[in-house]
């Protein structure tokens, strides 16, 4: 008899991009160090899937674009939305540009609720806005999974999805100040030099897709990058090598670092 397989909470994130005159620009996150998961590290915006973001995705008055995703994929990108507006006020949903002090009172709305009702008010935030999510906006880059064997406490089956954010309804941004303490827009190679001098905390999966992203010269090649292929299931082995233990994802995925001492490696 096999081992169940470990229970994985569904999640998403959306890594926001924009172009600049150095390079494709990415919005990050730093968690609050109070935080469970992740604290205090950088990070993409995102979280749970609710119940309730599918109920959206089916609404035709809330939704458009989203009658051929299968419903894990549907609920992932409205989370993708809700998460981005609330911890960053980036706004990716369709409709005219809203007036900034609707935008303030529609995000305040959302940010207010416990954790556990934000999808469920998300649909009364778009009814403010007259706006509906737009699943062409969130295309999927990849799906992550922690290894079986990972002695976790919070183990996420998490789907990434990356987003234009330079023609956003709104781009202006804040932290939310609870799960987002501050945020700022910046190159994937400058936040890998801020933990390369121990200046700033990734976990691996938010590290692997940073090398990713940095391969791509503009938001235009990041987009077709995801277009071009189904986005790769990851999920990370340990190997030991040497006596060293090593934390390894699958070769020919896009992803050009495919391994890393698990000792210099942040999980959760």
């Amino acid at each position: 008899m096999t081992d169940a397989a470990p229970v994985s909470i569904p999640a998403a994130t959306v890594i926001l991009l924009r172009d600049s005159a150095v390079g494709p620009e990415i919005l990050m996150v730093q968690r609050g160090e109070n935080l469970a998961f992740a604290g205090g590290a950088l990070v993409f915006p995102g979280g749970r899937v609710d119940a309730a973001d599918l109920a959206t995705a089916r609404d035709p008055a809330l939704a458009m674009g989203f009658d051929g995703l299968d419903d894990t994929d549907a609920a992932a990108r409205i989370a993708s939305a809700r998460e981005s507006l609330e911890e960053t006020g980036v706004l990716l949903t369709a409709g005219a540009a809203p007036d900034p002090a609707a935008l303030a009172a529609a995000r305040a709305r959302l940010c207010a609720v416990p954790d556990a009702e934000e999808a469920m008010t998300f649909p009364a935030v778009l009814a403010m806005l007259g706006h509906k999510v737009d699943a062409s906006r969130f295309l999927p880059f990849a799906r992550w999974e922690p290894p079986r064997a990972a002695p976790i406490k919070r183990r996420f089956d998490t789907h990434f999805y990356v987003a234009d954010a330079g023609h956003a309804a709104s781009a202006a941004i804040s932290a939310d100040g609870n799960e987002a303490v501050a945020i700022r827009w910046t190159t994937a190679a400058d936040v890998l030099a801020m933990e390369a001098r121990d200046e700033a905390a990734l976990v691996f999966p938010t590290k692997c897709n940073l090398q990713r992203l940095g391969q791509y010269p503009d938001v235009a090649a990041i987009l077709a990058a995801a277009v071009s292929r189904a986005p790769p299931f990851i999920q990370p082995e340990f190997v030991e090598r040497d006596g060293v233990t090593w934390l390894t994802i699958p070769e020919g995925c896009d992803y050009p670092v495919t391994s890393e001492p698990l000792s210099k490696l942040r999980r959760e």
